[in-house]
This record gives structure tokens, sequence and C-alpha cells, in this order.
């Protein structure tokens, strides 16, 4: 009494097909499961990863985008571990790119190289930083430094030739990195530049009172 005519109980062994560590299990006791077959591709009962093989993601500028080729180096730092850097290889670029907030931006993917006295948790933010092109021995100058011809857009410095006294210069710039800019010609190691947007402070003099000017000795 009490039992089902024609019921069974099947036992099932679930194995990954991976090595790993289980981020999730979606189910819960109880809830019915269905196997993958040709129309579906059944229910997930466990997320599993291996840690030891993580991968970098990142969304990158349309203005940047063109500047990245698979296979190049990045250091990858993140918040949760603030102390150390890694480095990781880029694998992926997405050929479409994605609006968000009225820009195009372009995922990224990186393997990230580990080493056994690191443990990274999946889903820790992270910053990616590319050098795309770097120069050594090399003459810079700061690039708020630079003057560029209204007419012509030709950057230009102002030289000393002697005391208080400047030429215009035009010169040719390289690389920069925002802050700092190459010189390819024009300049001398020798050279000092004028400060042309530097703010000198102003000094307020007491003015005279009227009773100053008026006074009769």
């Amino acid at each position: 009494k009490g039992s089902v005519s024609g019921s069974s109980t099947a036992n099932t062994n679930i194995r990954a097909t991976i090595t790993g560590t289980i981020l999730e299990i979606p189910i819960k006791l109880g809830d019915q499961v269905i196997a993958a077959n040709s129309f579906n591709s059944g229910s997930t009962v466990a997320i599993i990863a291996d840690l030891n093989k993580m991968i970098f993601e990142g969304q990158v500028d349309e203005a940047e985008v063109g500047k990245l080729e698979v296979g190049q180096d990045l250091s990858v730092s993140m918040a949760a571990i603030p102390d150390k850097e890694f480095q990781a290889k880029l694998k992926f670029v997405a050929p479409k790119g994605t609006e968000a907030g009225g820009a195009v931006q372009f995922k990224i993917e990186a393997d990230l190289t580990l080493d056994e006295s690191s443990f990274i948790r999946a889903g820790y933010s992270a910053n990616g930083t590319l050098v795309v092109d770097n120069r050594q021995d090399i003459m810079v100058i700061a690039e708020a430094l630079l003057q560029f011809d209204r007419r012509t857009s030709v950057p230009y410095v102002e030289v000393e030739t002697s005391s208080q006294n400047f030429e215009r210069r035009d010169i040719t710039i390289g690389l920069s990195d925002g802050i700092k800019v190459e010189i390819l010609d024009g300049l001398e190691m020798t050279d000092k530049i004028k400060i042309w947007n530097k703010t000198e402070p102003i000094k307020i003099e007491p003015e005279e009172s009227a009773f100053d000017s008026f006074r009769e000795d």
C-alpha cells in the first residue's frame, strides 16, 4: 500500500568534463532536470571553472581598437590584489563593437599568466594596460610646451637665443604618451625652451587712498 504501480527510481551519475572548482549550482533539491538531446541543451546542474586558466575580459574604445593585434602582451592589475601585476596575452578582439553611453566599445579577451603563489577568484574586477609602441634613448619634452601654427598646424616651440629673447623653432614630433612627446627633428639637447603657458601670480599693490592723495603737509 501507498506505492504507485509501475514507478521506479533512476540513479544517475553526473561527471564533470574538466577538473576545476564549482562556482555555482543553479538547481535545488527537488528540481526537475532534463538531459541534453538534439532538441535542447539540457539543464545546467553546476558551473565549473579551472581557476588555473583565467581569461581577462575588457572593453576598448573604438579610437584605440585599431592599434590592437592578437598576440600582444598586456599587464593586468586587480583591485583585490593591488600590490601585484599579472601578464597576459591578447587572444581575441571583437569584430563588432557595441554602443554604450554614446561610445562604441569592442570586447577583448586575453589569457592570464598565473603563478602558484596567486589564487585568483572568478569575477575579480581588473584593468589591462597594453603598450602599443615604445621608444628608448630618445629626446622628449613636455607636451604642454608645444604650440601649433594657427594656419598650418605645424608644431613649434620658442627657444632662447639670449637672455629673455626667444625665437620660433618648427619641430617634428613622434610618439606621445599624453604627457611627454618625442622630438624627431628641430631641437638640440642644449636648447632652452620657453614655458609659454606658465602663469605668474599677480601681486596686488596697496592703492593710495583719496585721503592720502589730497593730504597737505
